[in-house]
């Protein structure tokens, strides 16, 4: 594991044995269980799980879902470890560096929400015609060395033959949330970027989108729902019924129109324009970023480790049954 993430989860381990010992047990509200749900941030992205709030499955399923975004994987996964969060959302590489401290009570993956990386690659000038040789020489303003969109990011250019610490000026110093405000400052002549601000700018005049990096790597985990091994064996029904309801929201998605999920999911973004929304829900839907349903299967998993491993991120190959739970998924699907 990188420093990075030992200096920022190894404060927590001691007490990671305290809120194990305790289970985070739901808690029942007019007859539903309660379950504190941390996400790792706030995005379109994450479309299905605002639905299938939204649409009321949570509520069908007996769950009330208590939503937080905590802002950070390595916040996030603290946050779970810690007793603060039943579940959470967030991307798979993190329960693989969790389990490499050796953990006693490690993370598992139960569902998976998002299989394709959902950057894309934005350049300052218009091209009519982009290939990835366009970049060679060029200031590349990436993402935070480590998380998953700055590792699918290099594995993607390496694909296309570009390295990214030899061929181009690779810029990784800038905070995950202030990289579109450094590139539209001037800093970079391309830049890779989540929606909406990727379809913001080009809307703008800013940048033009010219790839998209998640259909360039391929399916992957890219963010998926875990808890501890503790909570999953003291709350079986809890996982199961989440589960369902989450697959009743992600059938949704792909069954109704566009303006339709947008108008579900807007209370979650009241600053963005609802055609904002519904061009990115349409556009992340025609790619196939949104799982269709919650089975993260092992050709996935084996994508996701492959580029952790070209990136330099993998403490050691897991195999599938280690970290993933595939059960629950499974049942939500039979039934």
């Amino acid at each position: 594991m990188k420093k990075s993430w030992r200096k920022k989860l190894l404060p927590f381990l001691c007490l990671f044995l305290l809120a194990a010992a305790s289970g985070c047990e739901g808690t029942k509200k007019e007859g539903r269980q309660k379950v504190r749900l941390a996400e790792v941030t706030r995005s379109i992205f994450y479309a299905p799980l605002y639905a299938s709030i939204e649409k009321g499955f949570f509520q069908k399923h007996g769950i009330d879902v208590e939503l937080k975004t905590v802002w950070g994987g390595d916040k996030t996964m603290t946050a779970l470890i810690t007793g603060g969060a039943d579940i959470a959302l967030v991307g798979a590489e993190t329960s693989i560096y969790v389990y490499a401290q050796g953990s006693e009570d490690p993370v598992i993956n139960f569902a998976q929400l998002t299989q394709t990386d959902g950057t894309f690659l934005v350049s300052r000038k218009k091209m009519d015609r982009f290939s990835w040789e366009q970049l060679k020489g060029k200031t590349f303003l990436g993402q935070r060395k480590g998380g998953m969109p700055q590792m699918v990011g290099e594995f993607v250019l390496k694909k296309n033959g570009i390295d990214p610490h030899k061929d181009l000026n690779l810029l990784q110093n800038v905070d995950f949330a202030n990289i579109p405000n450094a590139f539209a400052s001037g800093t970079g002549d391309f830049v890779q970027l989540f929606e909406p601000q990727a379809s913001l700018f080009e809307l703008e005049g800013i940048g033009h989108i010219v790839a998209s990096f998640g259909a360039e790597s391929g399916k992957v985990p890219y963010t998926c729902f875990m808890a501890k091994s503790s909570y999953m064996k003291n709350n079986k029904d809890i996982i199961e019924k989440f589960t369902a309801a989450l697959y009743e929201g992600q059938k949704w998605v792909y069954e109704s129109s566009a303006e339709e999920v947008a108008k579900a999911i807007q209370p979650y973004f009241e600053d963005t324009e609802l055609s904002v929304i519904e061009m990115v829900v349409d556009r992340y839907r025609s790619q196939k970023t949104y799982a269709e349903n919650p089975l993260l299967d092992e050709e996935e998993w084996k994508n996701l480790q492959d580029i952790m491993e070209e990136a330099g991120e993998l403490p050691k190959r897991i195999d599938i049954g280690e970290l993933v739970d595939p059960s629950f998924a499974e049942k939500a699907m039979r039934e």
